[in-house]
């Protein structure tokens, strides 16, 4: 049976230790030198799947064990774009969007950050043009996560590509797209 969005709910809470664990048992945690602005206001704006989700993977960032399978750094996490002078503008290029709007996991290598939106959705927020870009898209947290992982153990040589395309493509979010591409 093909892999759904809907079979990956809860993956942050129930599957992701034991992932970060078989694949990246010998990879630094994650750990920050500075203070991260608090998620909780953030939560609130999210339904209650995808609040869940955010706040489990909050826990694991925050609490120094989580291997580093992504680039999470105290200047990213919880990036406030205001206090950086940075704008947010959503895909259409027209509506502009706040700090209230996303909150940022990750960055994803040449300076733009993956953010979560208050719909759940995880997409890429393009440094150059400061613009949420269309085509990045992930339904939620927990199905980004679920394909970074393996994307970085394929990467890493730990895990066969052959072994997830399946998955990959029953997927069909956006964001892979993005990935397949590097």
């Amino acid at each position: 049976m093909p892999l759904s969005p809907s079979d990956l709910v809860g993956y942050i809470e129930t599957g992701l230790d034991a992932d970060l664990a078989r694949w990246f048992p010998d990879s630094p945690p994650v750990a920050f030198d500075e203070d991260v602005r608090p998620v909780e206001p953030f939560l609130a704006r999210l339904s209650p799947a995808d609040a869940a989700a955010l706040a489990a993977f909050d826990r694991r960032v925050r609490s120094g064990s989580m291997p580093a399978f992504l680039d999470i750094a105290d200047w990213v996490y919880g990036f406030d774009y205001a206090e950086n002078e940075c704008g947010i503008l959503d895909s259409d290029y027209e509506t502009e969007l706040t700090d209230d709007d996303l909150w940022t996991v990750a960055a994803d290598g040449s300076g733009s950050h993956y953010v979560v939106l208050t719909n759940g959705q995880v997409a890429i927020w393009f440094h150059e043009e400061e613009v949420i870009e269309a085509g990045t898209r992930f339904d939620n947290l927990d199905v980004f996560v679920w394909t970074m992982v393996r994307y970085r153990a394929v990467r890493e040589g730990v895990l066969e590509r052959a072994d997830v395309e399946d998955d990959f493509r029953s997927l069909a979010q956006d964001g892979l797209k993005n990935l397949a591409a590097r």
